[in-house]
């Protein structure tokens, strides 16, 4: 369902309410009636999403714009059992550079209250305190913009606009050595390199894993080469020794890769143009040209740089003596598929371990355990797809990981896996097909290096690194398992509607210079609960047909549109990207729905 502009519709806004309480406000707690004056920005987001993380950067510039007339305020709703604890709240918002007000909400009382159904979605509140805007997914900071200036001009007009500073209060800094660290490297000379990942700094540290030899970045958010005193990092993760000796990094937030030279200090840039890949961006090319999206790690396999791009869910490479890039692994979809390459679907892969003839990757979101052969064949060792997880050793196709960022290659050919989110390293032999555990009691463990018979790992949440003997007997620990806990919605049996809503933002149209502008992708878990209406097509609303013998499963939806600004004099007009990806939990009931409208911009009129 698409149009262009429509009248724009007032609904009040629910009240903010999160039993986790007030973030970044000097534990002030606030209501909307605090507010009242101010343009409102609701953003629904969960530490976990890659694409909520994007969404935080693409608000920053906004933020920096309009202080004085709008409030950004986060609202974390958890997807994993971990995001739901009050402190793993308390250490995202820091180590993600959040600067406005964030209300914890682990019951999700204020996702139910505003009928959210995906992250990150963002609530545009206007100064009388009605709903006047939602957009779910990413690229819609350009639209909000426009509707914020819109807002602030009608508002100031009618006297009901307050000027002012904003709730936000920052947190003091603490004084550790290192800032929720990301990844880490054992160097040739024994000392260690550790992606210092809110501090935007890679930090050489001594054998001890303690003594700083030295600091690579200014410390300030940028893309800038040069010397290790000006050069500059955006939330910096994965690190690999190249064959020359040099250090590639994964520059997170950059969506680069950069080059350490260990000798000198010195940064240069290989790949990536400092902006996020969007859909219909090239996927293969020069290096320095092709756009990347959030490459959280990097790894030697096969000759060419392996790359975990995290923000589109794929496995890309490059290719230093051609200087080029391209995707190896994946479609973009958002899920656990196996198969060729060209064929598999991934969810956020954050880690990677090669050997000679594995390349070892954690798949974040699908909380799995993966590989890729020498032909390009993607594998599944631990891990069912996106909405199971837990913490269970075992057989591995019943164990459970939760949200693992870090894999490590062992000596003996089994791998050890920093399964982040419960806190815990676990082990998988392939020989045995057995899930362990080596350690607990870690605080969000993202990586793990080999350091003789010790292992030592990427305490993230504690920030510093753990030196542990590696253990020839498993931990025992009691067995949890869980699913994503969100209502399912009940919808009726037999034809579905579904209704994308996409509204193109005022002054902007839809893209139709060459061919339709919008795409919609349809499956489902399991893939028997869809009779009719899977698959690909270019129109907003489809058909479904479920089946009635399938009680309950999950509606997996990815829609894209573009648009562009709306002046037949503008040649080459500026043209924008909308995309997000649903996982809609639904039960099949007679007395259920039969239509299901997800909004991807815009408000829903039906």
């Amino acid at each position: 369902m698409t149009d262009s502009a429509p009248r724009r519709t007032r609904v009040r806004a629910p009240e903010l309410i999160g039993k986790g309480g007030w973030l970044n406000t000097g534990d002030q707690p606030y209501t909307l009636a605090d507010l009242r004056g101010r343009i409102v920005v609701l953003d629904f987001w969960t530490f976990c999403c890659i694409n909520c993380l994007h969404v935080l950067d693409e608000l920053r510039e906004l933020e920096e714009r309009h202080r004085d007339t709008v409030v950004i305020i986060g609202v974390h709703s958890p997807k994993f059992v971990h995001e739901a604890e009050h402190q793993a709240v308390v250490d995202a918002v820091e180590r993600y550079g959040v600067e406005h007000p964030v209300l914890d909400d682990p019951e999700l009382a204020t996702w139910k209250q505003y009928a959210v159904r995906a992250w990150p979605t963002l609530v545009v509140i206007d100064p009388e305190g009605y709903v006047v805007a939602q957009h779910a997914g990413e690229g819609h900071a350009h639209a909000i913009e426009k509707l914020v200036e819109e807002l602030e001009a009608e508002h100031e007009a009618k006297g009901t606009l307050r000027r002012g500073d904003g709730p936000y209060v920052a947190p003091e800094p603490e004084p550790t050595v290192l800032r929720f660290p990301g990844k880490a490297l054992l160097l040739p000379s024994g000392n260690f390199l550790v992606s210092d990942t809110t501090r935007h700094q890679l930090v050489e540290l001594e054998q001890d894993g303690e003594s700083v030899v030295r600091r690579i970045g200014s410390g300030d958010r940028g893309l800038a080469d040069g010397g290790a005193g000006q050069a500059s990092f955006n939330e910096p993760q994965g690190l690999a020794l190249l064959d020359d000796g040099a250090v590639v990094v994964a520059d997170t937030v950059n969506h680069a890769l950069r080059r350490l030279d260990l000798a000198t200090g010195e940064v240069t840039t290989l790949a990536g143009t400092g902006k996020q890949w969007m859909q219909g961006n090239p996927t293969s090319g020069p290096a320095r040209e092709t756009a990347l999206s959030s490459p959280w790690d990097v790894a030697v396999f096969g000759g060419k740089v392996w790359i975990a791009m995290a923000g589109v869910h794929q496995l890309w490479t490059y290719d230093p003596q051609a200087g080029t890039v391209e995707v190896a692994a994946g479609t973009t979809n958002e899920g656990l598929v196996d198969g060729p390459g060209t064929e598999a679907w991934f969810a956020q892969p954050s880690g990677l371990a090669a050997t000679e003839d594995r390349l070892w990757l954690a798949d974040s979101e699908n909380s799995a355990l993966r590989w890729v052969d020498l032909d390009g064949h993607i594998h599944t060792a631990v891990g069912t797809g996106l909405f199971d997880f837990g913490h269970r050793d075992g057989a591995a196709e019943q164990a459970l990981f939760q949200h693992p960022l870090g894999v490590t290659a062992l000596p003996d050919g089994s791998v050890a896996v920093a399964d982040t989110y419960n806190h815990a390293l676990r082990r998988y032999d392939p020989a045995t097909g057995e899930v362990t555990t080596l350690a607990i009691d870690l605080r969000e463990p993202s990586d793990a290096v080999l350091v003789g018979e010790d292992i030592v790992v990427v305490e993230s949440a504690r920030h510093r690194l753990t030196r542990l003997r590696l253990p020839e007997e498993a931990v025992r620990v009691e067995a949890v398992a869980h699913r994503t806990q969100r209502a399912a919605t009940e919808v009726a049996p037999g034809r579905l509607l579904l209704d994308v809503i996409f509204q193109a933002p005022a002054g902007q149209k839809l893209d139709l210079r060459y061919g339709p502008s919008t795409r919609l992708l349809v499956s489902s878990t399991p893939p028997e609960l869809l009779l009719k209406g899977e698959g690909a097509d270019t129109d907003l609303s489809r058909e479904l047909e479920l089946n009635p013998a399938v009680t309950e499963g999950i509606l997996h939806v990815s829609a894209m549109a573009a648009s562009c600004d709306d002046d037949p004099a503008n040649e080459y007009p500026a043209c924008h990207v909308h995309q997000q990806d649903w996982g809609v939990p639904v039960r099949l009931t007679e007395a259920g729905a039969d239509r299901l409208p997800l909004v991807l911009a815009g408000m829903d009129e039906r």
